[in-house]
């Protein structure tokens, strides 16, 4: 859209000071709506609300102009598109099936975003939160380090010089072969139960805190653990999770919604195996 309108630049800026007054006659009449005709071509009138969807369509860029430019320049724009569209002898089939396509969604747009306004109040949010959170279990979460080496021996080699008092991330550092240890002395952050794999998450649950375990394998080896800390899972804030539940709503109240439309409604679908499925790229279709 507007690539072919340069009003944009240098000459556009003298062109919007012998045009301009007709852009602040409008804004400065009392009885302006949608309706307002602002252009015609031959019998075809261009009006304001046309207008302000053309604005609302500009990409970020064209904020920075002020509205007088952008006026004359979108009001240029549909003239002239008005123009070539004049020319237009027979409608092509793409374009009416674009336009009925365009016409469904824009239409059960605006019925999702009347569902949103009804099914999404701040009352509705904060129930959602509250059943998702507020009075959700508690859920422990454990905060360990670890090293990781490829045999007994040398795991066993580890906690000795853990036990004679080097730092854990120290000796992980050291000796680990798993990126944690190399980067961050072992440390493995905040899980709960269920992200590690079953031997790794049975040694930390065994130990206390400070507590460095014996050598134990897993499947990618031989590792040396100690449990940091534990705490409880820290619940999100409202504002955190707000946007994600308001989504849930949303959605929940348009499939509910479609339910009840598709349970009243007669709809026909194609029986199986009716059409090639590869009929949805046979473009030359719109040209038959």
């Amino acid at each position: 859209m507007l690539k072919h309108v340069t009003f944009l630049g240098a000459a556009a800026l003298s062109l919007s000071v012998t045009t301009s007054a007709s852009a602040q006659d409008v804004a400065a009449g009392s009885d302006v709506t949608a309706d307002t005709v602002v252009a015609k071509v031959g019998d075809t009138e261009i009006t304001v609300g046309e207008l302000i969807i053309a604005r609302s369509m500009l990409p970020q860029q064209y904020a920075q102009f002020p509205n007088d430019v952008l006026f004359t320049g979108l009001v240029d724009q549909l003239v002239q598109q008005q123009l070539l569209a004049d020319e237009l002898e027979e409608v092509p089939a793409s374009i009416l099936y674009t336009l009925a396509n365009e016409r469904r969604g824009l239409l059960a747009a605006e019925v999702v975003n009347a569902l949103s306004e009804t099914a999404v109040t701040p009352e509705a949010l904060q129930e959602a939160y509250n059943a998702r959170f507020a009075d959700a279990p508690d859920v422990p979460e454990y905060r360990a380090s670890h090293l990781l080496v490829e045999t007994e021996e040398e795991a066993a080699a580890a906690k000795a010089r853990i036990d004679e008092g080097e730092e854990f991330a120290a000796v992980a550092t050291d000796v680990s072969i798993d990126p944690a240890g190399q980067q961050n002395g072992g440390d493995l952050g905040w899980f709960s139960e269920g992200m590690m794999v079953d031997e790794f998450q049975d040694a930390i649950l065994a130990l206390d805190i400070g507590e460095v375990s014996d050598p134990f394998e897993s499947q990618f080896g031989w590792h040396v653990a100690t449990l940091v800390d534990e705490r409880i899972q820290p619940q999100p804030e409202f504002d955190q999770v707000a946007p994600q539940l308001m989504g849930e709503l949303q959605e929940a109240a348009v499939l509910a919604y479609l339910e009840e439309l598709t349970a009243a409604a007669t709809i026909e679908r194609p029986e199986e195996g009716a059409f090639d499925p590869n009929v949805i790229d046979q473009i030359d279709l719109l040209t038959e």
